[in-house]
């Protein structure tokens, strides 16, 4: 079984259904007819999630070889040459993954999450990362979700962000507050999306921790950041240096998906 198989296959199996489950999925069948949050379709097993198996089956994920800097897969015999993808040097983030591409299957959950208020999904959707990017998660001291601006996650009512750090497993700390509203990445030309979260991102009062300075707590740290969906990287490149002007050794980054061709 390869890697794209295993990390499907882990998410859509847990040994035979007990007998209430059954039981239950073919009373919410008939009673509520609920359907899969990605495909639109009744849901026959509702009670093991909003997602049918058939979309957790059918996400593209990123397979090996892949850049052990950026996380995305390297063209067959790239040789010495480098990854195409990776940023310039000098950049605030030293290593990123990525569950896989944004698009088909896999960019339909994560709308369902992030703008249908799915928040269940959360939990499946962190475990898709964690086998992803388990070694990342190793090196990890503290995990920071990217923030939203007070405004938006008024309205959301939720950071998505946050929701996929709990299900992590690692310390999470919410060390970053954003300053300013900025539009949408994904609705910007690429051109502008640096400068549109330049500055955009502080550190939040020492409220965010129980006792002590926050800076003490990033000093030497390694850190990851997590949030949903990479575009170009400027938000996480923004929040990096924030985190690394705080302190912080070495600075990850985790999302669900990458913009990528």
């Amino acid at each position: 079984m390869g890697k794209a198989e295993e990390v499907r296959a882990a998410l859509t199996t847990d040994g035979a259904a007990a007998p209430w489950r059954r039981v239950s999925d073919a009373l919410l069948a008939a009673l509520v007819a609920p359907r899969c949050a990605a495909c639109d379709h009744l849901l026959d097993e509702p009670t093991r999630g909003a997602v049918c198996a058939d979309c957790w089956r059918a996400v593209r994920v990123f397979t090996p070889p892949l850049c052990p800097r950026c996380g995305v897969p390297l063209p067959p015999r790239r040789g010495e040459g480098g990854c195409p993808a990776c940023p310039k040097p000098g950049i605030a983030v030293d290593e990123a993954r990525a569950v896989g591409p944004y698009d088909g299957t896999l960019r339909l959950i994560i709308h369902a999450f992030k703008y249908g208020g799915r928040r269940s999904l959360a939990a499946p959707l962190a475990s898709l990362l964690r086998r992803q990017a388990g070694d990342l998660l190793a090196r990890t001291d503290l995990l920071v979700p990217v923030p939203l601006h007070w405004s938006r996650h008024h309205t959301r009512g939720f950071n998505q962000a946050a929701d996929l750090a709990v299900h992590l497993g690692e310390p999470v700390a919410h060390a970053l507050r954003r300053t300013v509203r900025t539009a949408t990445q994904v609705t910007l030309p690429s051109a502008r999306r640096h400068a549109n979260v330049r500055a955009a991102f502080a550190l939040r009062s020492q409220r965010w921790r129980a006792a002590g300075d926050r800076r003490d707590l990033l000093a030497g740290a390694s850190v990851t950041l997590v949030d949903d969906v990479c575009t170009t990287g400027a938000t996480l490149q923004a929040c990096g240096q924030v985190l690394k002007q705080a302190g912080a050794r070495r600075i990850g980054a985790l999302t669900l998906a990458k913009v990528w061709t």
